[in-house]
């Protein structure tokens, strides 16, 4: 197959997903180019290292004074506005290379975008979880009233307060309406795990199928040597609240033994978050390393030296990083919630534990009482990664939804609106990598 790729991933589990995806395909003889806006995280595993990867701008031009004055009050229509722009052109250019099939991945900054409306190409969203902050408490509920909104009559000193609320609000509503029409232009979407297509189901009201990740087992594996592990806990993930690292540390401060460390890997981080959590630490008197921004080496040796791997994030869509530990012969101790309870199998790759500190600190105790046991898990969870999430068999999936994605027959009403789709003569500063 000739296959168009579209994304704009911040670097993290997503776009490592999208290398390996891509970098399989490729093996399997496909022809495959990428685009994405310059926002693309271009350090993180880039693409452009193994295909053609075309960079097109994702800026809106002025059309005048009142629009101008409009956008600095409302970001979010400039914004859209650029990324259809943006989603135009890269449709046109696809379409004049003739590819076979649109395989669209998440957006950074919306999650679904407006490739799949623009483009004539039969589509694929590979969507790995919808824009969570419009529909979850993260940590209050984005729709709910602020205590104030029950005053009335509005004080003239509430007044400026009360309508930049309002614009906010319909901020919100817009973005939603933008989503839903987005997602409902692909052909067929893809998620990585049930619990997945349920959020998309909810959020969007379509229906997706599930088209589990893999983990390229030949680069992460345990190592060679029969050296004991080190005396240290590993976790993975953004240092922001969703991945929700003060549980680990209010979880480890119950133990009795605080000598082991928590070494905390993060793509990317909040420094407001990231000043919270470390004082949290300080003061409960555990001890936090923390690491931003490391390369896949100093990752892969982490993942290889660590005692135990812990898992806590806030309903994580899937949950890729404890699958990498147990490739690694790493065993997981993890919440059981959303996506972790398909990646972390009871007694085979880990543990899954109720969201309470107290239980979670008791599981740690109890595995790390049993250090034969852990040895002999350490066997078992890479045997579980290459038995059921081998990147093999993940491609395998990912082919088969591409072919019927490519062959999926389309209603005359389709292949009208198809016809009727815009053909953008708009000018791209695209360049290629």
């Amino acid at each position: 197959m000739r296959i168009a790729i579209w994304h704009n991933l911040p670097s993290g589990g997503g776009k490592r997903a999208l290398y390996d995806q891509v970098a399989a395909l490729l093996k399997r003889g496909h022809e495959i180019e990428s685009w994405c806006p310059p926002s693309n995280d271009q350090r993180f595993l880039p693409l452009g290292e193994m295909i053609t990867e075309h960079v097109v701008d994702c800026r809106q031009p002025p059309t005048g004074k009142w629009t101008t004055i409009r956008h600095l009050i409302d970001d979010t229509h400039a914004d859209i506005e650029a990324m259809d722009s943006h989603c135009q052109v890269c449709a046109q250019q696809m379409a004049e290379r003739e590819f076979d099939v649109l395989f669209a991945s998440s957006c950074m900054k919306f999650r679904v975008t407006s490739i799949g409306r623009f483009s004539i190409l039969p589509s694929l969203l590979y969507l790995q979880e919808p824009y969570r902050w419009l529909y979850e408490a993260l940590p209050e509920p984005p729709w709910a009233a602020d205590d104030r909104s029950t005053a009335w009559p509005i004080r003239p000193t509430e007044l400026s307060r009360v309508l930049k609320r309002a614009v906010q609000m319909r901020l919100r509503e817009i973005q939603v309406r933008e989503e839903v029409r987005n997602a409902r232009a692909f052909d067929v979407i893809a998620c990585n795990s049930q619990y997945s297509r349920e959020s998309i189901l909810r959020a969007y009201g379509v229906s997706a199928d599930v088209c589990y990740l893999g983990v390229d087992e030949m680069r992460f594996v345990p190592n060679k040597r029969e050296d004991p592990r080190k005396p240290f806990f590993l976790t993975v993930g953004a240092a922001v609240p969703e991945k929700n690292v003060p549980f680990l540390i209010r979880a480890l401060a119950r133990r009795k033994d605080t000598s082991w460390p928590l070494v905390w890997v993060a793509n990317v981080a909040e420094e407001g978050h990231l000043n919270y959590t470390r004082r949290l630490a300080e003061d409960l008197g555990v001890r936090l390393d923390i690491r931003v921004g490391v390369s896949h080496h100093e990752l892969l040796s982490l993942y290889r030296e660590a005692g135990l791997f812990l898992y806590a994030p806030r309903l994580e869509p899937f949950g890729l990083a404890p699958l990498e530990a147990a490739a690694c012969g790493l065993p997981v101790v993890a919440v059981a919630e959303a996506g972790t309870r398909e990646t972390v199998s009871e007694g085979q790759n880990g543990f899954l534990v109720a969201a309470d500190e107290a239980a979670f600190a008791a599981k740690i105790d109890d595995v790390l009482k049993q250090p034969e046991f852990l040895r002999s898990m350490a066997s078992s969870a890479r045997a579980f990664v290459t038995a059921h999430w081998s990147l093999g068999e993940a491609t395998n999936r990912l082919e088969e939804l591409l072919t019927r994605t490519l062959h999926r027959p389309s209603s005359s009403v389709v292949e009208e609106l198809r016809q009727l789709r815009p053909t953008p003569n708009v000018s791209s500063s695209d360049k290629t990598l």
